[in-house]
């Protein structure tokens, strides 16, 4: 079995919604915008176009017709194939299935954080939390849209997981802060070389 090429987090969301059914990468866009995927996935029109047409030449999708509503540029339709199918499952499986470091930043500036002054890494932790409790009112709002419109929570699983994720990440800056403050978490100690 010839390996299937790794698809990108966006080829995954571009596949996934012609198996929805066929479209336009535009209303491809508009939809990932909707549905708030666009905080889960980097997407612009003209990478999606790109994406798509990386799609077509592997295979994945084809173009059933093409389009054109007054003044405005031609759109392309497409579907996905059986060997699209089979290789968005097959990406779906091994996301869903097997952790992967992604190296994220913040990690490292938290176990960099000895090179400040504790005043300003609590500070800055308190800025992170009212940060991501924006975040978790927007989430709140996506919730409720999708809800309000009847779309089946198959297809926001993970503006529900993102929840969840941003108010554990509250949870626990909150408590470092918290050690931080009460002295639980000594600033003052000599570091050992």
């Amino acid at each position: 079995m010839t390996p299937t090429p790794s698809l990108t987090p966006l080829a995954v969301a571009a596949l996934a919604l012609l198996a929805e059914g066929p479209t336009h990468p535009y209303e491809m866009y508009q939809t990932l915008v909707l549905r708030s995927e666009d905080r889960l996935v980097k997407v612009r029109p003209g990478s999606l176009y790109h994406t798509v047409d990386r799609l077509a030449r592997q295979g994945y999708v084809r173009a059933t017709g093409t389009e054109r509503e007054g003044n405005r540029p031609e759109r392309t339709t497409y579907e996905i194939t059986v060997p699209g199918t089979e290789a968005l499952r097959e990406r779906i499986a091994d996301i869903i299935g097997t952790p992967v470091n992604e190296y994220p930043e913040f990690p490292v500036g938290l176990g960099e954080s000895n090179n400040l002054p504790a005043e300003t890494v609590v500070a800055l932790l308190r800025q992170r939390i009212s940060l991501i409790q924006d975040d978790i009112s927007a989430l709140d709002e996506a919730i409720r849209k999708v809800t309000a419109k009847g779309l089946p929570a198959r297809y926001w699983m993970d503006v529900r997981y993102l929840r969840a994720m941003a108010e554990a990440d509250a949870a626990t800056l909150q408590a470092l802060i918290d050690d931080l403050v009460s002295g639980e978490i000594s600033w003052d100690e000599v570091k050992q070389h």
